[in-house]
């Protein structure tokens, strides 16, 4: 199985360029000039294991609370400004249907940054995407996303409890906003190599 430490080193180092982004304006390397007038996501890499993908923000774009169920989820913001706003679930499990959730993260992220981490009970499992200028978030998720597995995507809406700074109830949305529109675009950034032996689980971006 992978190493989520190994996975980390490199995400630690990436660049926009290094997956094909040009972040001098917001456009995919050799993708006739497509700029991201909306959120666009970008599929790298799958496996049992882990995926890897990225989101493409134009400034403003919103991407509302969601969790990543059982997953731990590496982080990198690969160009702009974002602000991140994530809890976890107060009694340590996975409420998937809502609950009582705390703070974990409100903060800005400007790159150039260090890759984060979540976990599935701690680091702010559940989080929201507000891109403050034209941005790109990499992310690298293991396990990946599964239906079958138990893994699927919710979103919730924070409700405020005035009483007790901090924490929110989070109720799961049953229906997404129509305004929440995520298009696909073909990664073509360097090649992914990803070596498997009995000595070292290595994931690299060559290009």
């Amino acid at each position: 199985m992978y190493s989520q430490n190994e996975i980390r080193v490199r995400p630690d180092t990436l660049e926009a360029v290094d997956v094909g982004i040009d972040q001098s304006n917001g456009e995919e390397s050799g993708s006739m000039g497509h700029e991201f007038s909306q959120i666009t996501y970008i599929h790298i890499h799958q496996c049992d294991y882990f995926s890897i993908g990225m989101f493409c923000f134009p400034a403003g774009a919103k991407l509302p609370l969601h969790d990543h169920p059982q997953m731990t989820v590496l982080t990198k913001l690969l160009y702009g400004s974002i602000a991140v706003k994530a809890y976890d679930w107060v009694n340590n499990g996975s409420e998937k249907s809502g609950g009582l959730a705390g703070v974990a993260v409100d903060c800005v992220m400007q790159a150039p940054c260090g890759a984060t981490v979540l976990f599935p009970r701690s680091g702010g499992n559940i989080h929201s995407f507000t891109a403050l200028t034209p941005c790109a978030v990499l992310d690298v998720l293991s396990p990946p996303y599964s239906e079958e597995l138990g893994r699927p995507s919710n979103y919730y809406t924070s409700i405020p409890i005035p009483f007790l700074p901090g924490y929110v109830i989070l109720e799961e949305e049953k229906e997404l906003a129509d305004d929440l529109i995520v298009v696909s675009s073909p990664y073509l950034g360097p090649e992914l190599i990803v070596e498997d032996d009995e000595d070292e689980d290595e994931l690299d971006l060559c290009s």
